[in-house]
């Protein structure tokens, strides 16, 4: 998915020209002001506080106790029901200040009155930034309304985000969304690129509905307790993990840096062809450095029989930390005398907008447009890069399946559409929506589409995908992150994968022709 961020420094000298990011909203985590426009043409300047109060400031007073929600009564289903009052104060004119109250029951529930507040909060972020204005054509001060009165009645708070969620699903935008607050620390490891666990990938294998390790960081915890690629995991401190998925059971792996978690594992089985039996260890937490870029040099000989030097870079997400790693390996590629390379964008679901756009810029010169962006008016907004110098300008072949998504499209039409590269491979998932993320007063955040996009040549491809240039299948797709880097026959393994192949070959077109585009 695509997200916005807080802007950086570049990297080197690069930087984009206008700001059309600044113009969109700014969705780092955070809590500020929102200004809303209700249909009377009253304005609302709501300033989230620490206890999630909502507190109103108007002509420029200290007159926060008209703001606050507030307890009152009201006529509502029981007798003495409570109330929250909400006073939407009038910012613009400075001698006369409209209000417009909208009451609403408040829960006797504690954890549910919590939730109710971050309903408001939600309600006003997608109220001001949601790319369709008219909320998938229905009256959004309604359905706050009619959601509270829903939500007045529930026990537990899950019910009640239950309701927040159903009002988000109204929007008909499936990636507009709140998720709870663990849920937002895993969202946060993966953008941030770092977390504090002991170093371990694992899924649900299908079949047989286990957990098991896909592969281990090089150096971790995990990996200096011998764990393999294959095993099974059983219990994690005592607790069995029959039918927990493998976002649940990483959550338990993780904590703080110093404590220590106990796991029981079966060794073996069908990836090792050795069944060594169940086994238990114990693993110490540290700090975890995800690195989304793993790379190697093919070397091949030519048809004129010179040795030649590919560099592969695989992308596997666009984290923080993504532009400033592939910049690393490609100044290293560059000093070993590689002459082409290949960028494997397969199965990257896409991440921060911002690393797709400085990763662009290491490939690309001049003032070439990254991509258009269109906000809810409709205005389209040019990102373009200002005086760019690439790192190199070897011939570049960029590698997409159905899993590459939002920044990887970004990516891959940016390249493609300035000319820089040849994609290969199969079409595009076809995600060309930007969302913003926003930490809510509780902890959990809301994710709300504020922007379509566009590629520099102006081509469409949500829901419809970018088409590569050259088709391609691959008979079997390159391995885990962590095994790329520590597979002795790294090149062996890599020209296995027919796309690979082909890559190949085209870079070897292009060097003939001259072409280093």
């Amino acid at each position: 998915m695509n997200f916005l961020t807080t802007p950086k420094p570049e990297l080197g000298l690069r930087r984009l020209a206008s700001a059309p990011l600044s113009k969109l909203p700014d969705p780092s985590p955070r809590r500020f002001p929102v200004r809303q426009r209700f249909r009377n043409g009253t304005n609302l300047r709501a300033l989230p506080r620490k206890k999630s109060e909502l507190r109103c400031e108007a002509d420029g007073s200290d007159r926060a106790s008209n703001g606050v929600l507030e307890k009152a009564a009201t006529g509502f289903a029981a007798a003495a029901a409570a109330a929250a009052v909400m006073a939407v104060c009038g910012c613009d004119a400075p001698a006369l200040a409209e209000s417009l109250t909208v009451a609403f029951p408040v829960s006797r529930a504690r954890e549910v009155n919590t939730v109710q507040r971050t309903l408001v909060e939600a309600w006003g972020l997608i109220r001001e930034t949601f790319i369709d204005p008219t909320f998938n054509h229905q009256d959004w001060d309604l359905k706050l309304q009619q959601t509270m009165v829903e939500m007045f009645p529930l026990k537990s708070a899950d019910a009640a985000y239950n309701k927040i969620s159903g009002m988000l699903a109204t929007l008909g935008d499936p990636f507009t969304r709140i998720i709870s607050p663990k849920e937002y620390q895993s969202f946060r490891i993966g953008s941030d690129g770092n977390l504090q666990g002991v170093g371990l990938f694992i899924n649900v294998e299908p079949k047989s509905g286990n957990l098991v390790v896909l592969s281990c960081i090089e150096g971790s915890p995990a990996d200096r307790a011998g764990i393999h690629e294959g095993d099974e995991l059983i219990e994690i401190d005592g607790e069995n993990l029959a039918g927990l998925d493998s976002e649940a059971a990483a959550r338990k792996l993780r904590g703080r840096v110093g404590t220590t978690v106990r796991v029981k594992l079966h060794s073996g089985g069908a990836k090792s062809g050795i069944d060594n039996g169940l086994r238990e260890v114990q693993l110490p937490r540290e700090v975890i450095k995800l690195s989304p870029i793993s790379s190697t040099i093919i070397s091949h000989i030519s048809i004129d029989g010179h040795e030649l030097k590919t560099g592969y870079v695989r992308l596997s997400a666009f984290s923080q930390n993504a532009a400033a790693e592939m910049e690393n390996v490609i100044i290293e590629m560059e000093d070993q005398g590689v002459q082409s390379y290949i960028l494997d964008l397969r199965n990257n679901p896409g991440g921060l907008v911002k690393a797709g756009l400085d990763v662009a810029q290491i490939w690309l010169d001049g003032d070439e447009t990254l991509v258009n962006t269109i906000d809810r008016e409709g205005n389209m907004l040019p990102i373009t890069m200002v005086n760019g110098h690439a790192l190199t300008r070897d011939p570049l072949v960029v590698l997409v399946n159905e899993g590459s998504a939002s920044a990887s499209e970004i990516l891959a039409g940016a390249l493609h559409d300035n000319g820089r590269a040849i994609l290969i491979g199969h079409r595009t998932f076809g995600k060309g929506k930007i969302q913003s993320v926003t930490e809510l007063h509780d902890g959990s955040a809301l994710f709300i589409t504020v922007a379509k996009y566009l590629s520099p040549a102006l081509h469409d491809i949500d829901q419809v995908g970018i088409t590569p240039d050259v088709q391609c299948t691959p008979d079997k797709l390159t391995s885990s992150i962590a095994s790329l880097s520590r597979d002795e026959n790294t090149t062996s393994t890599l020209e296995s994968d027919s796309c690979i192949m082909v890559a190949e070959h085209e870079l070897e077109v292009q060097k003939l022709k001259g072409s280093a585009s």
